[in-house]
């Protein structure tokens, strides 16, 4: 079954269904390729990707063990290259709430974070920089 339907819609951006939820997303092509710069690229959807993708199965891994990791922020860096054009290197910092955490408690959390989906699918030429500030 298909899982996005996306119409180009001119100007260099899209709009994307996601079909189970009816949710939309539209993409504009950066200011430095030609574009408006006015929602996400392409390119920030899939840095955004690898950080709530990491987020969640960290996520899951704290539910499973008790370890309450809610207000926890992502701070995405996407670093472009040419030739061709692409990302390079996606910095994902994370910051944990001030909650006491142990250090058995850290070390489970963080212990998922190259484990989920998007990490394991990207091209091990793009550089994934994780951090963790607790």
């Amino acid at each position: 079954m298909t899982t996005v339907k996306t119409i180009y819609l001119g100007g260099l951006r899209t709009e994307n269904e996601h079909l189970q939820s009816g949710n939309k997303v539209i993409t504009d092509a950066p200011t430095d390729n030609q574009g408006k710069g006015e929602f996400f690229s392409p390119t920030d959807m899939l840095a955004t990707a690898l950080g709530s993708c990491i987020l969640t199965i960290m996520g899951i891994k704290a539910r499973d063990n008790n370890i309450d990791i809610e207000g926890t922020e992502v701070a995405v860096t996407k670093i472009m290259a040419s030739d061709p054009r692409r990302v390079a290197e996606v910095i994902v910092a994370f910051t944990f709430p001030k909650k006491g955490y142990t250090e058995e408690e850290k070390q489970l959390v963080e212990s998922v974070a190259g484990t989920s989906p998007v990490p394991l699918s990207l091209h091990p030429d793009l550089k994934q920089t994780i951090t963790f500030s607790w």
